[in-house]
């Protein structure tokens, strides 16, 4: 009669136990379920379907900072390209620069004024100069508009006799414009521009 009592009480036991797994299981499963659902409703969201010329595209939503930045760097990149990239043709130069203008207020057409003064254009056309300049990094400061930049590249100069070296620094604000167009794409605006440093790096014998 005991031996009995005591099989009842472990069966009961083992229910119990058994019980209490399946429950936690099904606890798991639904919070997995109900997360996997909240997901996936999270990202249908993000999509945005529009209709051009009858046909049907998805696009997807960006995070507003994520975009803002890319697109920041994008015009600091441009605006440096610009200004600075540059062939011995008087043409070329002038594409570029106005360029580079659209880009920036009059803190950029005052740097181009004063190397027009130091014939600086003038010796990359008479000298067949090329400079090309490369990106190394831009800081980026977008908790508060207008927003600071920092640029960090080089300008590789080729002569007929010599590639040259030289480090590019510059700072300045950016702001929003209200509109864009084919030649602000991007519609900001580079204001303060300023060079911090631009001094020779290495110089080599072609």
């Amino acid at each position: 009669m005991f031996r009995q009592l005591q099989n009842i009480d472990s069966a009961f036991k083992y229910i119990r136990f058994f019980s209490l797994a399946f429950l936690i299981a099904n606890c798991v499963i639904c919070t997995f379920v109900i997360y996997s659902f909240h997901q996936q409703e999270e990202n249908s969201l993000k999509r945005v379907y529009i209709i051009r010329d009858g046909k049907l595209l998805e696009a997807i939503a960006a995070d507003k900072s994520q975009q803002l930045s890319v697109e920041l760097r994008d015009h600091i990149k441009m605006f440096h390209f610009y200004f600075y990239s540059l062939d011995p043709d008087d043409a070329v130069i002038k594409n570029h620069i106005t360029k580079a203008l659209y880009l920036a207020d009059g803190s950029a057409k005052s740097e181009y004024d004063n190397l027009v003064e130091k014939g600086y254009y003038s010796s990359i056309i008479s000298g067949n100069i090329s400079q090309v300049v490369n990106i190394d990094s831009i800081r980026l400061n977008i908790d508060q508009a207008p927003y600071y930049f920092r640029y960090y590249g080089h300008i590789k100069i080729i002569r007929t006799t010599s590639i040259a070296i030289r480090s590019l620094i510059t700072e300045g604000y950016i702001r929003k414009l209200d509109a864009v167009s084919d030649n602000n794409p991007h519609g900001f605006l580079i204001e303060r521009w300023n060079i911090i440093d631009n001094t020779d790096l290495s110089l080599e014998k072609r």
